[in-house]
């Protein structure tokens, strides 16, 4: 049975992910240089101006109809914009393949998560760029390595998501 104590917390994890999603799509919109106007011009569903606003502010909840028609035409593929919105709000990170800048990650001076310095030092050969997808799987073995929960280490690493401004790109 559900308790009003579940639907509470399952409106706000709901209202926290449009919100995410929406200031997502608000990032990516601005990083191309584009007004509300001119991507509800683009947008083939004719939604209005104050309908994007809703939706970037999260006051709206998007149909994923809509956000994949929003997605397509910011051309930035859906999951990404979801998981790049996710992480930055550090919600649901257990489920995430965490994108992680290590050159970021470097300039931190948390002694606590000091032991990642290295490993990042040596990821750092094989990703030049110094960007790395962590499933979850390679963060619960990280945590074990560093001696602390799954999740403290997941909030940790979402921190440096790479390019802090625009949705990044799935090169898939």
């Amino acid at each position: 049975m559900i308790t009003d104590e579940h639907r509470t917390a399952a409106t706000g994890s709901a209202d926290a992910i449009s919100r995410a999603v929406g200031e997502e799509l608000r990032r990516l919109r601005e990083a191309k240089g584009l007004s509300r106007a001119q991507l509800v011009a683009r947008l083939p569903s004719g939604i209005g101006d104050r309908t994007l606003l809703s939706y970037e502010h999260g006051t709206r909840h998007l149909t994923i109809l809509r956000f994949i028609e929003l997605c397509h035409t910011l051309d930035t593929p859906a999951p990404s914009l979801l998981n790049q919105a996710l992480q930055r709000a550090r919600i649901h990170l257990q489920n995430l393949v965490l994108h992680v800048d290590l050159l970021a990650m470097l300039h931190d001076r948390s002694d606590k998560f000091r032991p990642m310095h290295q490993w990042a030092r040596n990821k750092l050969n094989d990703f030049p760029d110094g960007i790395v997808e962590l499933p979850p799987t390679s963060v619960r073995e990280l945590a074990t390595f560093v001696g602390c929960s799954y999740l403290e280490l997941a909030n940790y690493l979402a921190r440096f998501i790479p390019g802090k401004n625009v949705a990044w790109h799935d090169p898939k």
